[in-house]
């Protein structure tokens, strides 16, 4: 099925997912409110590293026409480190306030983050409703072997875009992670904001810095 996004007066229908060819001109004087309105996707990457999520956003890239925004890609470049002193956190701060600006606009968005903590995948789910759009955790697990296999792909082959993972940070961060529950796969109910906080964007703002503005 084809969607539409139907501009001023009349125009030319954007051809999405799944439509093979689409080039009808639209008056859209004759069309309901309800489908005038496309509503712009927040797709959020959940996963341990090597799961596959950066792959998974490339496709949703292609697919969705989306904005993808992946931390290592800009990492890497700039201080040749995953983390560089806290400076990852100021940077995915950044993409999410650029990520918000374009859903306001309309255009969907892929984070690539990872996001390990419910709070975290909260937060976002909270910001994007504040401007207006939909959020999806797209959850790609997988097991220890697997992603040892993948690490070491990985390492022999793109070693300049990606950084190396030993043994012992892959069992940590396994730990660390914090598997989506019932609420998150439903979508239906969002948590309070943790305590000392008057809303999800107070949250944000401090967890990832230049995020809210």
């Amino acid at each position: 099925m084809c969607e539409h996004i139907y501009l001023t007066e009349a125009s030319f229908c954007r051809q999405r997912a799944g439509c093979v060819s689409c080039d009808t001109i639209v008056d859209v004087t004759h069309v309901p409110e309800s489908v005038n309105k496309i509503v712009p996707v927040l797709y959020v990457m959940v996963g341990l590293p090597a799961s596959g999520k950066t792959t998974r956003a490339k496709e949703l890239e292609e697919e969705r026409r989306t904005l993808r925004l992946t931390p290592e890609e800009w990492m890497i470049p700039l201080f040749d480190d995953n983390d560089a002193n806290g400076k990852r956190n100021v940077l995915e701060g950044r993409f999410i306030w650029l990520a918000l600006r374009a859903l306001r606009r309309g255009l969907d968005v892929v984070l690539d983050f990872g996001v390990w903590a419910k709070d975290e995948r909260t937060a976002l789910r909270a910001l994007a409703a504040e401007v207006g759009a939909s959020c999806e955790l797209v959850y790609l697990e997988i097991d220890e072997d697997e992603q040892r296999k993948r690490r070491d792909g990985r390492a022999a082959n793109e070693s300049e875009s990606t950084f190396y993972i030993t043994d012992e940070d892959l069992a940590d961060y396994r730990r660390r992670f914090i598997p989506l529950d019932d609420s998150e796969l439903s979508g239906l109910e969002l948590d309070p904001p943790p305590t000392g906080f008057s809303s999800w964007s107070a949250w944000a703002s401090e967890w990832w810095p230049t995020s809210i503005q």
